[in-house]
């Protein structure tokens, strides 16, 4: 599937399509170049999950947790981009988070690849050269 986010103004409409179709996935890595929107998808996917807290990267402390206000479901915002060992992921307790059921957006996942889970969704956001995006997955 792939859904285009022509502008800011669209990206809500975007998620909500997103989270839409993702049906039972838990575990979902997003890949894409730097600057092509990774953070700011997942920011809009965790507002249509109905989480009020501010949602920032968490590229310092490589998993931020929220809860959303609508469901009480808890959600994991991982950005592994720091990353230098598998050690580290290892370290973290990863399996905690990613076999718990609760939802993983995972950016950055090329580095910790071999650790997903053989049903992990793949998400892939491109910038278009009109300066919109796709979210193909």
């Amino acid at each position: 599937m792939e859904i285009r986010i022509d502008s800011l103004d669209n990206i809500r409409e975007a998620a909500r399509r997103f989270v839409n179709a993702i049906g039972d996935s838990t575990v979902i890595a997003f890949y894409g170049k730097m600057g092509a929107g990774k953070t700011t998808f997942i920011k809009a996917v965790c507002e249509e999950l109905g989480v009020d807290d501010v949602i920032t990267s968490p590229t310092f402390a490589i998993v931020n947790e929220y809860r959303s206000d609508a469901t009480g479901e808890l959600i994991y915002h991982f950005d592994f981009y720091r990353i230098k060992k598998l050690d580290e992921v290892y370290d973290m307790g990863y399996e905690d988070y990613f076999y718990s059921g609760a939802l993983c957006l995972i950016e950055w996942p090329e580095l910790v690849e071999e650790l997903l889970p053989g049903d992990a969704l793949k998400v892939t956001i491109a910038e278009q050269g009109d300066g919109g995006r796709t979210v193909t997955f």
